[in-house]
């Protein structure tokens, strides 16, 4: 039977059947504000507060000071003491981007990898952990590696995306070829503001709803609602390209 792993996102792992699966590695992708940074947090966050798995943050783009500033805005109140004890262990972006290979950087982070106290990993973003390589073939090679690195240490990780579109099937990478799992995070611009959508797109070994389900941002993090037939994407008659 496959092992799952909860997300801690409220609705989301309904959908999911449960969880994602353990070790594996899933691709959240998304637009810029689309939610990709929340929905890291709150994956870390969520597995020290509810379900005692601590947890490793890769920063590519933010310093430790801000993304305390940002998981306690959204009420992650405790994510500073659990840094503190170890049970949320931070690489910012001064230690990764340090140095100018990504060999030199991995051997930073190796030794916490391999502590098996850590259960879950969140690595934001790749489009920043690119900038280590100089051609598309590097690229390919590095991430299989590292995603390997993970699985063998026992880490379910959570990688997140920049999505140059609105629609993901206009702008798919070889990213989401190369991860176990794909999630769209989406924005429609409405009169009145934004609609958030979510888009399991893919789960290996996992029997997934494909739907597009709507959710919102607010204090707590991520809320995915599941009633999908209330709510409609796109308008009669719109394309969405």
């Amino acid at each position: 039977m496959v092992e799952l792993t909860e997300t801690g996102i409220d609705g989301l792992d309904g959908i999911l059947g449960g969880g994602i699966v353990r070790d594996s590695t899933t691709l959240i992708s998304g637009n810029p504000g689309a939610g990709k940074s929340v929905f890291g947090l709150q994956y870390i966050y969520s597995g020290v507060e509810s379900f005692e798995e601590d947890g490793i943050y890769l920063s590519f783009e933010e310093n430790a000071e801000d993304l305390r500033q940002a998981a306690e805005s959204i009420g992650f109140e405790n994510w500073q003491e659990h840094v503190e004890s170890g049970a949320i262990r931070v690489f910012d972006k001064r230690e990764l981007l340090r140095e100018n290979d990504f060999s030199s950087s991995l051997e930073i982070i190796l030794d916490d990898l391999q502590d098996s106290r850590y259960e879950r990993l969140v690595l934001d973003s790749l489009t920043m952990f690119q900038l280590f390589f100089e051609d598309e073939r590097e690229r390919r090679t590095y991430l299989l590696k590292l995603t390997d690195i993970l699985r063998e240490n026992g880490l379910t990780t959570v990688m997140t995306n920049e999505q140059g579109t609105v629609f993901p099937e206009t702008d798919i990478g070889l990213e989401n070829f190369l991860t176990d799992g794909n999630i769209f995070l989406l924005q429609t611009p409405t009169e009145s503001g934004v609609n958030r959508y979510v888009w399991v797109a893919k789960m290996r070994k996992q029997d997934i709803d494909t739907d597009i389900f709507p959710m919102e941002l607010a204090q707590g993090g991520i809320q995915v609602h599941q009633n999908a037939s209330a709510f409609s994407m796109l308008g009669e008659g719109e394309s969405p390209i």
